[in-house]
């Protein structure tokens, strides 16, 4: 049976066709881009205006997307990254072009390396002004994508209106397929200040790809670790950012295998049960123990700088590694390489592998976390331990916590239990200073009504006073605790161990209680003994505040040199 080729396609109402005739008056191009975000799902959207980007504001206000502006991109960036890692959501970034978008490369850089998903629309010079000519105007670059092409995960371009809805709803889909990152629009700003006779933005289709795990591969996987005599499991930010830390927990359980987590999958895993190495990758004993396992099962990480012990661990046996980021399958050592979101993968191995007994595991377990804790106990680290402790106690289990890279955020990494899975956040991806308040900032309009905290050293903190004024105006509920040395602590540690004294490491900085008042922000200093009733009452007040702790902290010592 044949149709003719115009009875398949579907037409519209009468209703449907005057309403595309009649749309709303005044609108612009950058009604099409708010219109857009709203039928991918966004209620919220971070960033800040910026002159050639007034088009996307002028229609934010006819919208009902909520608008939290903070007040330099690069924070706005860490608010949104923050944002996509506690809903799993895309968030929304509006830059304006140039020197805007390119405050934000930071943010973005760290959301890649974290995986976050972050949709970044800029807007751009003029159409006139395209292709590199240099015509002087406001803001131009010769090429304003080529700044971002090697640190997005995709890049899409619109040039008319015609084409925004299909540019915004491509990088949203990327951004959304595993693994997870931030994507670039940029927008001409005479295309989103000119009107627009294209009818409203109604329907919009974004799905994510889903990555399914080759079955061959899973059922080989399987089949090794079921018959393995010394199974290890390394749990990564896969784990975590795929929903899948109670897959997770069954595989471990019915293979018996000890699991430790990277700093990036913190929580993936329950701290303290029989089977939990926790996080303890930069010590030695870790490093042999991991060494020593017949059969590795890498989850969701790529076995880089961090999670390597500097590089310095060379698998002795059989090592899988499940893998979302094709880029870095067998990227550090050869594998069972499979490329696979960790959920689907873990599932795949549950349907498939049988029971593994091992009476022994949970005693291994303990004596290498013995032996950790041995190392530890002469190294006079009471302090950093007690600090640690009492951020645990005084923190709700379910409260996310933001560190930055300050001496206390790399004890953290190894040290903290974070408590649930999705909680504890860092910059550890790609390493930069200023995450931490941004980044609860984010948190906290993410998780309304759950206490946030940042923890932050003076040297990092000043990154980001500026956005005291977008936690008083927002009224979000984000307590800061600046852990204050004087200077750059770690870097201050670590020339002096390399070169013998430091050098630029020692700052100026203000009376961080007295500017967070300033604000309208309620500060007070606090002490090692008094930090966990202070941080308890802060956390339990409605609002943002500040503790200062002044402290001078080090780190254990390596293992890796």
């Amino acid at each position: 049976m044949t149709h003719d080729h115009h009875d398949l396609v579907l037409r519209p109402t009468p209703r449907q066709t005057q309403a595309a005739l009649d749309p709303p008056p005044g609108r612009i191009g950058g009604d099409l881009v708010v219109e857009t975000l709203q039928g991918l799902g966004a209620t919220t959207v971070f960033g800040l205006p910026g002159q050639h980007a007034l088009g996307v504001f002028d229609a934010l206000r006819r919208s009902d997307l909520t608008f939290v502006g903070l007040r330099m991109e690069n924070n706005a960036g860490f608010a949104a990254d923050a944002y996509g890692r506690i809903t799993g959501e895309a968030a929304p970034l509006l830059l304006s072009t140039g020197p805007g978008a390119l405050t934000s490369l930071a943010a973005l850089q760290e959301a890649a390396a974290a995986s976050a998903p972050v949709v970044a629309i800029s807007s751009q010079v003029p159409v006139a002004g395209l292709g590199g000519g240099r015509q002087g105007h406001l803001h131009e670059l010769r090429d304003q994508a080529a700044s971002f092409r090697d640190v997005v995960k995709s890049v899409h371009p619109a040039r008319t209106q015609s084409q925004i809805p299909s540019a915004i709803a491509a990088a949203w889909e990327s951004a959304l397929t595993v693994p997870h990152g931030p994507v670039w629009v940029e927008i001409p700003e005479d295309v989103l200040r000119a009107e627009t006779v294209i009818p409203q933005v109604t329907g919009v289709d974004a799905t994510p790809h889903e990555l399914a795990p080759r079955p061959e591969l899973t059922a080989l996987a399987a089949h090794w670790l079921e018959n393995a005599a010394r199974p290890v499991i390394i749990a990564g930010g896969g784990v975590v950012r795929s929903d899948a830390s109670g897959k997770l927990r069954q595989l471990a359980e019915r293979l018996n295998a000890p699991v430790v987590t990277t700093f990036g999958g913190k929580g993936a895993f329950p701290w303290n049960h029989p089977l939990s190495l926790q996080s303890w990758l930069e010590d030695r004993h870790m490093t042999d123990f991991l060494e020593d396992a017949d059969v590795l099962l890498v989850v969701g990480s790529g076995l880089g700088e961090l999670s390597s012990n500097y590089h310095t661990f060379f698998p002795g046996g059989r090592v899988i590694q499940i893998e979302a980021d094709l880029g870095k399958l067998e990227s550090n050592h050869t594998a069972l390489g499979i490329h696979a979101d960790a959920r689907l993968a873990l599932q795949a191995l549950l349907e498939t592998v049988g029971e593994r007994q091992d009476p022994y595991a949970p005693a291994r377990v303990q004596m290498v976390l013995a032996e950790v804790q041995a190392r530890l106990a002469g190294q006079d680290l009471d302090l950093e331990q007690s600090l640690l402790a009492s951020i645990r106690s005084a923190l709700p289990p379910r409260s996310p916590s933001f560190w930055d890279m300050t001496v206390l955020g790399y004890w953290a990494w190894s040290a903290f239990d974070a408590g649930h899975p999705n909680t504890m956040h860092s910059a550890q991806g790609a390493g930069g200073l200023g995450y931490a308040f941004p980044a609860a900032l984010g948190a906290a309009v993410a998780e309304p009504g759950t206490p946030v905290l940042a923890v932050s050293g003076d040297g990092g903190a000043m990154y980001s006073i500026a956005e005291l004024a977008t936690a008083r105006q927002h009224d979000l509920d984000v307590t800061w605790l600046i852990v204050d040395d004087g200077g750059y602590g770690i870097l201050r540690e670590y020339m002096t161990d390399a070169f013998g004294r430091a050098t630029g490491t020692e700052l100026a900085r203000p009376d961080f209680t007295a500017l967070a008042e300033s604000f309208g922000v309620p500060a007070a200093r606090t002490t090692p003994e008094s930090l966990a009733a202070d941080l308890a009452k802060a956390l339990a007040t409605p609002g943002p505040s500040v503790l200062v702790l002044p402290a001078v902290l080090k780190m254990f010592a390596p293992t890796h040199l």
